[in-house]
């Protein structure tokens, strides 16, 4: 089992979103940058455990968990010309983008800012504190642990 971090803004598709969902899941599309599309395509699998990070928003940071029920498989709006994002390049022989299904696990008791995240040695080493804009992130074990603990503290 691997960890990661998904990024979405929270306007677009947010924790409470996959939360309402009726059946608790959804697919986890529209990512249009490559290196996490390699992520999605060759290592992201069911089973595999996530934190939902909000960005673009007036509170920034990691704010629940989800798992991964199914893994990468080609983006449906790739093909759909009526999408906003449909790839004109991508055929179903040759899909250029992927995505995987989450579902709903648990909302954070809080929201664990990325300026608390900055602020903790234990997170040097994160990628998010490297290459933040990054949609799809791996996660340490010890990161995933750090992360819900900080969760925890301050209620």
């Amino acid at each position: 089992m691997n960890y990661w971090l998904l990024k979405t803004e929270p306007d677009e598709y947010s924790l409470e979103h996959l939360r309402s969902e009726p059946s608790g899941q959804a697919r986890w599309d529209g990512i249009r940058n490559y290196q996490a599309r390699n992520l999605l395509r060759d290592a992201v699998a069911a089973g595999d455990q996530v934190l939902i990070y909000h960005s673009q928003c007036r509170q920034v940071g990691v704010v629940g968990q989800a798992e991964v029920v199914r893994g990468g498989y080609p983006d449906p709006a790739q093909f759909d010309p009526d999408s906003h994002y449909y790839d004109a390049k991508a055929s179903a022989d040759a899909p250029r983008w992927y995505c995987i299904d989450i579902r709903f696990v648990a909302a954070l008791p809080r929201t664990v800012t990325l300026a608390e995240i900055k602020r903790e040695p234990q997170l040097d080493d994160m990628v998010l504190r490297r290459q933040g804009r990054l949609s799809v992130q791996p996660v340490t074990r010890a990161q995933w642990q750090h992360i819900l603990s900080m969760a925890k503290r301050g209620q």
